[in-house]
């Protein structure tokens, strides 16, 4: 059974809140902080690949293919992930994605 948009869009909200703990804990200098934070952020772009397309472009546009790309970086190229392009994310990006994701979460709720 295929998970509804409301739900992975819910997922990767909770994944980015645990991240906000893990960065609560250290910064990203510390390699098991980095670990997790890396992780938690894979796995909520990993919720939003399973939404529908509509979803996607509603909500993301043309960075959707940016995020999808970090992404399959962080999980075939662990190894080699470059830590200022994971702080960069952390400090630029990451608010908007939260931010997008809370107002498809108000437009669930009005649906």
């Amino acid at each position: 059974m295929r998970r509804s948009d409301e739900e992975l869009v819910a997922d990767a909200l909770m994944h980015l809140s645990v991240l906000r703990k893990h960065l609560m804990r250290g910064d990203l200098d510390d390699q098991t902080v980095a670990d997790a934070v890396i992780l938690r952020l894979a796995a909520a772009i990993e919720a939003l690949a399973n939404g529908t397309d509509e979803l996607r472009t509603r909500a993301f546009g043309d960075d959707w293919p940016l995020m999808w790309a970090t992404r399959n970086r962080i999980a075939h190229g662990y190894a080699y992930i470059d830590m200022s392009i994971v702080t960069v994310t952390v400090q630029q990006d990451l608010p908007w994605l939260e931010d997008r994701l809370q107002e498809e979460a108000i437009r669930f709720t009005h649906e």
